[in-house]
């Protein structure tokens, strides 16, 4: 197996990243639970509040019987990277795809190309693989993004708890990832420029969420506003060619899934390969029994940013009694975050080690 890349290097940018179930059972079953958990934060509940800070959801998405934790991105990613080699992966960086052909041939840009029994494209929401093999129905810039930001840990700050705080548009998640450093999400809509303003505006969000001003005070001046896509496919399969992460089915991370999801089908994936001889079948039985999962994610994913980025603020009480209200309904939020639950069945349980 072969895995190419486009940089000089592995290499992971950006801040925190939730791993759920489903996820951390995958860590689990590739022998990187450790690595990639070993300083994260067990999250026992996420805590909703609205703009007057009445919380609207006590556990948002928890259960007793659903891991959570925030883990540092670069952990997560040396972690698989590690994983990877372990099983025998080859990985060749500075190396551009360029495309793909159904029958198994993968183009580069510098003009070689190489034959496969199988080549999945994970090349993110432009996907060079997707287009070339005539899979995408939309992909779609969502109008609303947010900032990742990593800073210093104080001792007054929550422990095992996520908190996120809404106000009009914008979004702040407040949460722990390691022992010396929290995670802050700030998400706006694109039409909020002091929102994205870049280096981040302290006195603009503190406006908005100044119980939170302490937490603005800490965020360093180098960050980057990032826009949400969604991306739908005719199918994640042509041939020898199958489509993973955001090439197949980008999502904003309203959920904390599109990750966890890439893992989810990335194992599987390879599970259904396992012995087969009939390569383009097996692909289209993953694709059957993996996409309602990941595509019922991302339909909640884009209403959660509706509700989240768009609702009228004359109207933010009803918003606010809304969500109360839904989340009091345990089949809602089954429903909601059914790929931390029907999603981590389908990926199985492995021997847990040091997870409790």
């Amino acid at each position: 197996m072969r895995l190419h890349e486009r940089g000089s290097e592995l290499r992971e940018i950006g801040a925190g990243i939730f791993m759920w179930e489903n996820a951390v059972r995958v860590l689990e079953h590739i022998g990187a639970f450790d690595e990639a958990l070993g300083r994260a934060e067990r999250i026992e509940s996420w805590r909703l509040f609205d703009e007057r800070q009445r919380p609207i959801q006590d556990d948002w998405m928890k259960s007793d019987d659903v891991r959570l934790y925030t883990v540092l991105r670069t952990d997560l990613h040396r972690a698989l990277g590690n994983a990877a080699k372990r099983a025998g992966v080859e990985i060749v960086t500075n190396s551009l795809v360029a495309g793909a052909s159904e029958d198994g041939e993968l183009f580069l840009e510098n003009g070689t190309s190489h034959k496969a029994d199988l080549i999945v494209g994970a090349d993110g929401v432009g996907s060079a693989v997707r287009n070339s093999v005539g899979l995408n129905i939309v992909v779609k810039d969502l109008m609303d993004g947010c900032s990742r930001h990593l800073v210093p840990r104080l001792p007054h700050d929550p422990v095992n708890h996520a908190l996120e705080y809404w106000n009009g548009g914008r979004r702040v998640g407040i949460t722990p990832v390691s022992d010396e450093q929290v995670y802050i999400y700030t998400c706006c809509p694109a039409t909020d420029l002091a929102g994205r303003e870049r280096p981040f505006n302290v006195e603009s969000w503190s406006a908005s969420f100044p119980h939170l001003r302490h937490f603005f005070d800490r965020i360093p001046n180098v960050s980057r506003w990032a826009s949400f896509s969604d991306v739908r496919c005719h199918g994640w399969v042509k041939g020898r060619v199958a489509l993973i992460g955001d090439a197949a089915s980008a999502m904003s991370p309203n959920l904390g899934q599109a990750a966890c999801l890439a893992m989810t089908n990335g194992y599987t994936l390879a599970m259904m390969l396992e012995g087969t001889t009939n390569v383009e079948s097996a692909l289209l039985g993953w694709e059957a029994r993996q996409r309602p999962v990941t595509d019922a994610t991302q339909k909640y994913s884009r209403l959660y940013g509706k509700v989240g980025t768009r609702w009228p603020r004359q109207l933010a009480d009803v918003r606010s009694a809304l969500v109360w209200a839904a989340g009091k309904s345990r089949p809602w939020q089954a429903k909601v975050n059914v790929a931390a639950h029907q999603g981590a069945e389908l990926v199985g349980k492995a021997p847990r080690k040091n997870t409790d």
